[in-house]
């Protein structure tokens, strides 16, 4: 085999920088792909190489195997890391490489096949006495074989796409009712993210815990397990918060655990980083879910407890190398956690954002703190990919120092321009019951009062404070210093402004010492002095409050009387998308909560229900179209 010099990543945002990030290390040439929508993103700027893919959904650029090989050989890339996603875990994808003679840094394509159908995943595990959750893996998809199934099962049930992961091609299903719409979307999500519709179902279990297994294997035979992670704090089967080791988790079951997933990497010939994914109920049994056959989001934790680099390990193994340790000889030291940042709006039913990153603070880096993030300030976030940005990991000597470093990482982070889960998941870090290690999957529909806060007003004192730093922050020959020609030693005596910010509006007196120096407004009370991010930028003042960053500009009544008709006798499109089905026609007469429209964004299926009962009016919309947010889409005339 020849020695590996360059390596293409068939992937973007934050894997793609990581990956590079320990290639480059190494001394490689690192090559990067990109849609026509990514050309100018942070994965292909950080690359030494990069190759034009076309197209700008996955279907049309990273899912193009023969474009990914084509651009390797183009290069003179002699190895392919797919990352996580995407191809991954597309068996045919690994044979293509094989095939043209590149090094693939994954496992052999008979492993993927394995593994890769989550119904033969599970037939494997039982025939090797591992146990199961029951349900229905077969090969019969039709509506009256997945009926019979649930009713054999009892609801809830889980219904799961078998290539898939990331939460997408997932649905719970709590009566007969749901079934048919939730099995045609999670078909058609399955479809759309991974090219494979098959599905699964499962009982859904309750309280369980979401415990996974870090498996890596050599070509020699050599099999370890680097400790295990616990991901249990999940939002639509996406995993929100991971930890590492699992909390209360004792040696005997950490090796019990350990040692399965090595059986069933060992029993399928499995090559390199993987993951075998547990649940762990309140008795300590466990039942097998599936296996990741791929570098995981989450695997910061490992690396934060190890010490170990683990796409190090991906390039080392796949060009030969035997693993460097032995099972006795895996560290696990300390405790780390990891958060996920999304761009979307918790507020609203956690809908995917888009638009530009206008204000993007990372947290300052330090002894056991890392941020892994795949954008920069006034990069665009695009209706088409993932809506994650990043993920915030600290590391602590227990698991308290890492929740407390956290924290603070993420009370620093800023992020303006658009909507972040960012306080939602300063709130749940923050929570007693998270602190307290109270871990199961119901863990934000447990709390989510406390962690989806309904908004309130905005304080008065957070008025004062976003005028002070709105009007210090004009420049000169702007609002109210118009008429000063350029001068201005303070803010005048008394000066009054009309302020927006977060769909609330206050026509506000200035009074106090509030004082902006550079972008810290500093605020004195009885002595006590506090600093607030505050930062402009065309026009909007980002201003960090209560662990919040608001985005406060002047009164436009103009435009609040536009958009406020825009939004009358219509339902608009909640984000960029795509148009996947139309279901209703005008005249057709509608009950409240019937689909009308569906809309996909960033790879998950999004519906457009009648808020009440009517007739619809007009359709502004038809399948395949793309729609801008904001964009009217329905017509409803509402009953008497």
């Amino acid at each position: 085999m020849s020695t590996l010099t360059t390596l293409l990543v068939a992937n973007r945002g934050e894997i793609a920088c990581r990956v590079m990030r320990t290639a480059k290390a190494m001394g490689l040439t690192t090559v990067a792909v990109h849609s026509v929508t990514d050309r100018n993103a942070r994965h292909s700027r950080e690359a030494d190489i990069r190759v034009d893919l076309g197209g700008s959904k996955a279907t049309d650029s990273y899912l193009q195997i023969d474009k990914l090989i084509a651009a390797a050989h183009a290069s003179g890339a002699q190895a392919i890391h797919p990352g996580y996603g995407f191809l991954s875990e597309n068996a045919g994808f690994a044979r293509a490489i094989e095939a043209a003679g590149l090094i693939f840094l994954g496992p052999p394509a008979s492993a993927i096949d394995a593994m890769g159908s989550k119904s033969a995943a599970k037939t494997l595990m039982e025939t090797a006495g591992v146990p199961l959750v029951p349900g229905y893996h077969g090969q019969a998809q039709d509506l009256d074989t997945f009926r019979a199934a649930c009713e054999r099962i009892g609801y809830p049930v889980l219904l799961k796409a078998t290539a898939g992961g990331g939460g997408k091609g997932m649905k719970v299903v709590e009566d007969v009712s749901q079934l048919a719409e939730a099995l045609a979307s999670a078909q058609r999500e399955a479809l759309s993210s991974f090219g494979n519709g098959q599905m699964l179902v499962e009982k859904y279990l309750l309280k369980p815990r979401h415990v996974e297994i870090q498996v890596f294997a050599d070509q020699h035979g050599h099999c370890l397990y680097l400790n295990e992670r616990d991901c249990s704090i999940q939002r639509r089967h996406q995993k929100v918060v991971e930890e590492a080791p699992a909390p209360g988790l004792s040696a005997q079951q950490r090796q019990a655990m350990g040692e399965a997933a090595v059986r069933a990497a060992q029993a399928i010939g499995y090559v390199g980083a993987g993951t075998v994914e547990f649940l762990l109920d309140a008795r300590g049994e466990f039942f097998f879910m599936e296996m990741n056959t791929r570098l995981q989001v989450e695997h910061p934790v490992t690396e934060a407890i190890t010490g170990l680099d683990l796409v190090a390990w991906q390039i080392r193994v796949a060009q030969g190398e035997a693993l460097p340790i032995t099972q006795a000889q895996v560290p696990l030291v300390g405790h780390a956690i990891e958060v996920r940042l999304y761009a979307e709006d918790p507020a609203n039913d956690f809908l995917p954002a888009t638009g530009q990153l206008a204000l993007y603070r990372e947290s300052a880096a330090g002894p056991g703190r890392r941020v892994d993030s795949g954008v920069e300030q006034g990069d665009s976030v695009s209706p088409f990919y993932d809506p994650m940005l990043g993920k915030l990991i600290a590391w602590g000597e227990d698991r308290e120092q890492a929740r407390l470093r956290l924290l603070g990482m993420l009370d620093e982070f800023a992020v303006g321009g658009l909507k972040t889960n960012l306080g939602f998941l300063r709130r749940i870090i923050g929570h007693p019951a998270f602190a307290a290690a109270e871990l199961d999957t119901g863990f934000i529909p447990r709390y989510q009062d406390q962690l989806l806060p309904a908004p309130g007003a905005l304080s008065d004192e957070f008025w004062q404070a976003a005028g002070a730093a709105l009007m210090q922050s004009m420049p000169a020959g702007e609002g109210p210093w118009a008429d000063t020609r350029g001068f201005r030693a303070g803010l005048p005596a008394q000066i009054s402004v009309h302020l927006s910010c977060n769909g609330q509006d206050r026509l506000v007196t200035l009074a106090g010492t509030a004082q902006l120096q550079g972008e810290q407004l500093l605020i004195e009370h009885q002595g006590v002095r506090r600093a607030h991010l505050a930062v402009r930028s065309e026009g909007t003042l980002y201003l960090r409050w209560d662990g919040e960053v608001q985005a406060v500009s002047l009164f436009d009544p103009i435009a609040a009387v536009e958009a406020n008709q825009s939004h009358q006798g219509g339902l608009t499109a909640p984000m960029n998308g795509s148009i996947v089905r139309v279901l209703v026609e005008p005249g057709q007469h509608v009950e409240a909560g019937t689909q009308l429209v569906v809309l996909e964004a960033m790879k998950m299926e999004h519906s457009i229900r009648a808020p009440q009962a009517g007739v619809v009016k007009a359709l502004f919309c038809q399948e395949g179209e793309m729609v801008a947010e904001g964009c009217a889409l329905v017509e409803l005339d509402t009953a008497d």
